[in-house]
């Protein structure tokens, strides 16, 4: 049969298409529900995470209140705009493994405001009183966080205008909405929304917190006051790997499951999350539909290093070199035994060791699911996404245990390599000498000291905002680095690799 388009309209008959049944939402929309959580940044991880999360919890357990209304800040989420408002704001998540795909349409976010249509619009819908959440997913660089000072980046044109009080009614920035919002709500007696940070940093609550109150104490100390002290900003830490949606998928979606979708997301079955149960104005029943609700700040920084050096940073492990050798997707990576016995290794013998251990947890048994995600050939994730703004990442994934190792002189050979890897691959050259674009916003910087450094990594690791002085530091770091950007310079990863093996 003709692939269905998505819209309210047809989810009976879309129900019962293609091959095998789609799941739909049966729940009540629109005007029947209340939107209880405002979120910035719709793209295709929230859509995959949060929003499935909050579909469960609607298609289950009849959840009314906390719908989802999604907000764009930015020029180019205009697209998402037209295509929401198109499918009366629904989508559909595939689910891809070796056993198959699976459809599944989300109906959770039941509206959709473009801030460049109507900025007033965003302010007052989340300072409304039914919202009870604002959730961001703004990558890095929408907190203005600086990495090296812990402060935020007030002498940002955007913060700069922002905290202008003739802009109060026009911001930029997402600390701009939520601080507009916040002292409506401050004025008319509210609580203060939770502000739930779901990107993928560490300390993400911590950091959203202070990044706000800085803001804040520029417009009105005595608003600032009242959000540190009865505002809640909880740490979490998140997971499912969501590739960008490709033509490929659409036309897969419609070929399999008779779906006209113009913006499906494609994902694996894994996913999680742990949060902190810290919410200043109530929440849902997140621990219904599997989340992991947990005490405090600490309980999630011990998944959280879990998942930082484990999946992140094999992650880097894939990524760099990989691209380095002229591979495009992860799961291609891993089908190469030396790639794959590189993971695994570092997995094992230089990351595990370093990890706490978390009641309940079997950290060789989330190796093990690692490696069968990283291996999924269906989700053709493609390096160059897993490689994106780097200078955010490695700092995050792989040095801190390669710090720690130095420390406790541990072994960190497998570590360097990735290190290395990186070093090299930051000058945008393979090793057939193949050009390719370094997305990073610290590109040029970059790329002007990998050149002046050559094989030596110390004017990469001059980057004071990056790299702490126990790396520049240690002599054993530097030489184990440098060795390996020779060799890989000269002989290119997979000839190098195997050095690295055991």
């Amino acid at each position: 049969m003709a692939p269905l388009k998505l819209n309210s309209k047809n989810l009976p008959q879309i129900a019962t298409a293609g091959d095998g049944n789609v799941q739909v939402p049966t729940y009540k929309r629109d005007g029947a529900v209340k939107e209880g959580i405002v979120h910035v940044g719709v793209g295709g991880f929230h859509r995959a995470h949060l929003a499935v999360y909050v579909d469960q919890l609607m298609q289950k357990h009849g959840v009314t209140d906390y719908a989802i209304c999604g907000v764009g800040l930015q020029p180019f989420d205009a697209t998402m705009r037209d295509v929401l408002r198109e499918q009366d704001h629904l989508y559909t998540v595939i689910e891809r493994s070796a056993k198959g795909s699976f459809a599944h349409i989300v109906g959770c976010i039941n509206s959709y405001l473009f801030a460049p249509d109507d900025r007033e619009a965003v302010i007052a819908k989340m300072a409304h009183p039914d919202t009870h959440i604002v959730s961001l997913t703004i990558t890095e660089s929408g907190y203005y966080y600086n990495e090296n000072t812990h402060e935020l980046i007030s002498e940002h044109p955007d913060i700069q205008f922002d905290i202008d009080p003739a802009n109060e009614k026009t911001p930029r920035t997402t600390f701009g909405f939520l601080y507009a919002a916040l002292a409506r709500r401050h004025k008319a007696g509210l609580k203060p929304f939770t502000v739930m940070s779901c990107d993928n940093m560490q300390k993400n609550g911590s950091i959203t917190r202070h990044m706000l109150h800085s803001f804040a104490l520029l417009r009105d100390p005595e608003v600032a006051k009242w959000i540190y002290e009865q505002g809640a900003f909880p740490n979490a830490m998140v997971d499912r790997i969501t590739p960008q949606t490709s033509a490929a998928d659409k036309t897969a979606l419609a070929k399999d499951f008779s779906i006209e979708d113009a913006w499906p997301v494609v994902t694996e079955p894994f996913m999680q999350w742990v949060i902190e149960d810290q919410f200043s104005d109530g929440r849902p029943p997140f621990e219904k539909v599997g989340v992991q609700v947990v005490k405090n700040v600490h309980d999630v920084e011990q998944f959280e290093k879990h998942k930082l050096r484990l999946l992140n940073g094999s992650h880097s492990a894939i990524g760099y070199p990989g691209q380095m050798a002229g591979f495009k997707y992860v799961h291609e990576v891993m089908e190469n035994p030396l790639f794959r016995k590189l993971v695994w290794q570092m997995m094992q013998d230089e990351v595990k060791p370093l990890l706490p251990d978390i009641p309940g947890v079997n950290i060789d048994d989330y190796c093990e699911t690692l490696m069968g995600r990283f291996s999924n050939p269906t989700i053709m994730d493609q390096l160059p996404r897993i490689c994106l703004n780097a200078s955010g990442k490695i700092p995050q994934f792989i040095m801190p245990s390669i710090a720690e190792a130095i420390w406790v002189t541990g072994p960190f050979r497998r570590l360097c390599f990735v290190a290395a890897a990186w070093f090299c691959y930051v000058k945008g050259v393979d090793d057939s000498g193949n050009k390719f674009e370094v997305n990073d916003p610290l590109v040029e910087e970059l790329q002007t000291r990998a050149h002046a450094g050559g094989t030596n990594p110390l004017e990469l690791l001059q980057m004071k905002n990056l790299f702490g002085d126990d790396l520049r530091g240690d002599k054993r770091f530097l030489d184990e680095t440098a060795k390996a950007m020779e060799d890989i310079t000269r002989d290119g990863v997979l000839k190098t690799l195997p050095k690295y093996l055991d």
